[in-house]
């Protein structure tokens, strides 16, 4: 009697820490994920009053000059430990150090509408996952959570954000797992990731939030040449990538080296970004782009519109402007397959979506939250044919992508054993 009774003590024991797990991963990812939707909310809302009210008046483009100097005065005096932006949410994710201040929410919230009102080319992903995990955090202080459970509140305010202001749960879920080190899946986190990706996608929705619907149209069926297109298409995805990622940390770095009062960065870059738009009537390269990537789903485009979203979302953010790097990645990707489209003997809609995914994937070495995004956004049916190219443009970008902190747990590729 006695042995059977301490035999059940440990399952029991078991059962009860399953059970206190779940009731914490389920609270604590509701909260985030309340938290993170609503912030989107707000967020695309205002991003939205911003676009319109600088395409209704162009001449605010001359204000973008002095809208920098501004953002990086504030970022200056009030945002100096908050300033490394998504870098930061990582680097405490992987070492514990102390609570993500608060302030980091409405200042990306306001220093990234305020360069979209006055044409910046940045996106919105940053300023969304930087509010879900500022705001997640916050947590920390209210039920005193250890490192374990904070890392995971972290994790799943990454995934709440990055869910709620695309409209797609299971690449947020995904997201925050994958982008905290090449090679390597934080599995430890998947609940709470999932539970707040999704419900803070509802909650975004219950907000009265519209998601941008792209017109894929009818997928072709797998054949041996497109297969061979999507691995082609695919590495030239990850160079872009990787061009991306590089041009904009070496004119950050350069900005830096040679502009040391910080606020004068996006002042001068402000200048020079304003007076090419105005003068080269450029407007299709700044803000989200949204309209332009509508259009490469629908018909030819011209040749250089990626390089051109390239060029100005580089001097943006090299410049210190703030916002997110993955929309300009989309507009990039989009653009970029239109291009290949015909030199590759594949419909423009296909290779538009699939480069839409890539680009990021190779960008962000994230090639799984990628290809989950492209069949929630573009339908299941393109599955196979962005799983083949976000996996190639991961292969092929390269293991320094957009965010710095990212860690190298295993390589992409092994270098071949010497021989003994």
């Amino acid at each position: 009697m006695g042995e059977n009774t301490r035999m059940h003590q440990p399952r029991r024991q078991v059962l009860i820490a399953l059970f206190s797990y779940i009731a914490k991963a389920v609270v604590l990812a509701v909260l985030v994920a309340v938290l993170a939707g609503s912030a989107s909310a707000l967020f695309l809302f205002s991003l939205d009053w911003a676009t319109h009210t600088r395409e209704a008046n162009r001449w605010l483009i001359w204000g973008l000059p002095v809208a920098g100097f501004c953002v990086g005065w504030l970022y200056l005096k009030f945002g100096q430990h908050v300033e490394a932006g998504n870098n930061l949410l990582i680097d405490e994710i992987h070492d514990p150090q102390k609570v993500v201040p608060l302030r980091m929410a409405p200042l990306v919230l306001g220093g990234t509408v305020i360069s979209h009102l006055f044409g910046a080319s940045v996106g919105r992903e940053g300023t969304a996952v930087q509010m879900g995990g500022a705001l997640a955090d916050q947590l920390t202080h209210f039920f005193k959570l250890n490192h374990v459970d904070r890392r995971m509140v972290l994790m799943a305010g990454i995934s709440a954000g990055f869910a709620s202001v695309f409209g797609t749960p299971l690449a947020g879920a995904v997201f925050a797992l994958e982008v905290l080190a090449i090679g390597r899946l934080r599995l430890d986190a998947l609940l709470p990731c999932v539970i707040a990706a999704v419900v803070a996608d509802q909650v975004g929705l219950l907000w009265g939030v519209q998601h941008t619907q792209y017109e894929v149209g009818l997928v072709p069926q797998v054949t041996a040449w497109l297969l061979v297109a999507m691995v082609v298409a695919g590495a030239l995805f990850g160079l872009a990538g990787k061009v991306f990622a590089d041009g904009t940390h070496a004119l950050s770095g350069v900005m830096k080296q040679h502009i040391t009062y910080a606020p004068l960065r996006p002042l001068l870059g402000g200048a020079v970004i304003a007076a090419v738009v105005m003068w080269g009537s450029f407007d299709r390269y700044i803000g989200l782009g949204i309209p332009v990537m509508v259009e490469a789903f629908a018909h030819p485009l011209a040749l250089t519109d990626f390089l051109g979203k390239m060029v100005f979302t580089i001097a943006s953010l090299g410049a210190g402007f703030k916002g997110g790097e993955v929309t300009p990645l989309f507009y990039i990707g989009a653009t970029l397959g239109n291009a290949l489209a015909p030199l590759l003997d594949v419909p423009f809609a296909l290779l538009a979506a699939v480069g839409f995914v890539a680009v990021f994937a190779g960008a962000a070495n994230t090639p799984i939250a990628s290809t989950l995004m492209a069949m929630e956004l573009f339908g299941a049916e393109i599955g196979v044919f962005a799983a083949l190219a976000c996996v190639m443009s991961y292969v092929c970008s390269g293991h320094a992508g957009i965010y710095r902190a990212q860690r190298v747990v295993h390589r992409k590729t092994e270098a071949p054993s010497q021989p003994s």
